[in-house]
């Protein structure tokens, strides 16, 4: 915008020219061929057809002195190509066409040479405008590249953070089944052992319902521990890791393990993909001669899915799905409404999807 403006004005001063000049046909052509030339540094990226284009302009003006009328915005556009060189012919063209041979009104030589060096600004002040705003708008493009960073890296951490809370969540719920089956599981058995043996040793009728009333009582409170201690070490089982630990134990071949759900599988969910993925990687060592074993956790917006892929040899499917193995898996997956696909494409694959609103 800034060079447009640039350029308006030193036109101006060539259209001021009239009030000198005989406005003819040579003028217009002049005028025109001024607009056209000032056109090309929006028109072409590249210097070389201005700078062509302001050499022909100083060399028309070495003939027809109407084109000196327009010369500051030839001079602006050359030195906005930075052809700085083609600017001796001009002026010694300009020089020798005014005050030389007085082709050129005197009156206008020293606004025009006023207006020469006011192109020569007034290019210098536009590029330092353009430096500025590249600057600027480097510095922008960085700023928001940084905030893009720090955003990306924020929520790498809030991630982190919240698997490392959910990860001290589990280990801390087991601790406590741990702790609730070691010491008071075992104090209540002890307690129950205590009262049978006192039940068939006790010989006053007046004791037995509250010796009766005692052992009730423990065995109600020892199947409460038992489902407490069950349901907290239901709630523990991190997929991940469990899979993970599968994994580390599986020495057959390299694993590939991609692993993308929430903390919130459910735990039935969780139980049967794992023994899934234990089940096939037993059937990868008994019955393939795989390689490579790819197995893939994710979860959808609507469902979860297992993909366990090998890439040994695909004979070994069917004799598999004649045995009690792949029959166990349908028969999970079906209590959890979900599907369980068989390929045995370039080796075996096991393809599962669990819908969501069944397993809640």
């Amino acid at each position: 915008m800034s060079h447009l403006m640039n350029l308006a004005a030193l036109m101006l001063f060539g259209m001021f020219c009239l009030f000198y000049i005989q406005p003819d046909i040579w003028f217009i052509l002049a005028f025109l061929c001024a607009v056209i030339l000032c056109c090309t540094i929006y028109t072409d990226k590249r210097p070389f057809l201005p700078a062509l284009g302001g050499l022909c302009y100083f060399a028309a003006g070495a003939f027809c002195p109407q084109f000196l009328c327009f010369y500051p915005a030839a001079v602006y556009v050359v030195l906005r190509s930075k052809k700085y060189i083609l600017l001796i012919p001009g002026i010694l063209i300009f020089i020798l066409s005014g005050p030389i041979r007085g082709l050129f009104p005197p009156i206008l030589i020293f606004p025009e040479l006023f207006c020469l060096l006011t192109a020569f600004f007034l290019e210098r002040n536009a590029g330092h405008c353009e430096s500025l705003e590249a600057e600027l708008r480097r510095t922008q493009d960085d700023s928001k590249e940084h905030d893009l960073l720090l955003t990306e890296k924020n929520r790498t951490l809030l991630e982190k953070q919240d698997y490392e809370i959910y990860t001290a969540t589990l280990r801390e719920r087991n601790r406590i089944a741990r702790e609730i089956h070691d010491n008071v599981g075992h104090l209540l058995s002890r307690s129950i052992l205590l009262v049978g043996a006192a039940k068939t040793v006790n010989r006053d009728a007046a004791l037995s319902p509250a010796l009766d009333s005692l052992d009730d009582s423990l065995n109600l409170a020892m199947d409460s521990i038992r489902t407490s201690v069950h349901d907290l070490r239901d709630e523990a089982v991190n997929l991940e890791e469990a899979v993970r630990m599968l994994i580390k134990d599986f020495s057959f071949c390299p694993v590939d393990f991609s692993f993308d759900c929430s903390h919130t599988v459910p735990k039935e969910v969780k139980y049967s993909f794992i023994s899934i993925t234990k089940e096939a990687l037993a059937n990868i060592i008994r019955h393939s001669g795989a390689t490579k074993v790819s197995i893939r956790l994710t979860e959808h917006p609507a469902l979860y899915q297992l993909c366990i892929a090998d890439n040994g040899a695909s004979s070994h499917a069917p004799a598999a799905g004649a045995g009690m193995g792949l029959s166990n898996m349908r028969e999970r997956i079906a209590k959890l409404n979900g599907q369980i696909h068989f390929h045995t494409e370039n080796g075996f694959q096991i393809w599962i999807t669990v819908p969501k609103e069944t397993t809640l």
